[in-house]
């Protein structure tokens, strides 16, 4: 896959949404947690969404079990904690998998085109965090300890 328009997934609630439906728009894609020490990192992916929404930005948030157990709600419970406690409105997806053999295909298109540290395709952590401009390419990869505020300026750039 050259581009990250050629994925479908579903989103929270089951319905499949093709990644086509995104072109021409910069994307931040998010392996997200409900029990984690970054998940106040919501905050700041909803103000990013908040900011740039009118540009076209798109925050994308997978829920991911596989850091800690930190995210073993239902797809219903992670859609209450994240609308209660972040009023969280940008999409977010099914609960996936993001390293080993069962990961999401956009998971592992995403880790090998944007490779983090030393070259590493492992995601590290959960709020690992992947940026896609306007063309469907990954722009960069960011660390769980990068905050949402921090891209501000790179984000801007694409838009």
């Amino acid at each position: 896959m050259s581009t990250i328009y050629e994925f479908s997934a579903k989103d929270i609630t089951g319905q499949l949404v093709q990644f086509s439906d995104f072109k021409n728009k910069p994307l931040l894609i998010v392996n997200t947690a409900s029990k984690c020490g970054f998940t106040p990192q919501f905050k700041g992916l909803e103000e990013l969404y908040q900011s740039y929404q009118a540009k076209g930005f798109v925050v994308l948030g997978f829920p991911c079990n596989q850091f800690g157990s930190q995210d073993p709600g239902s797809n219903q419970e992670i859609t209450q904690f994240c609308t209660l406690n972040y009023q969280v409105t940008f999409p977010m997806m099914a609960k996936v998998e993001v390293n080993g053999p069962k990961a999401d295909p956009l998971f592992q298109w995403l880790t090998k085109a944007s490779p983090g540290l030393l070259g590493s395709t492992a995601v590290k952590w959960n709020f690992t965090k992947f940026l896609i401009n306007r063309e469907g390419i990954p722009n960069e990869r960011f660390a769980p300890t990068t905050t949402p505020d921090s891209l501000r300026k790179k984000i801007e750039a694409l838009l």
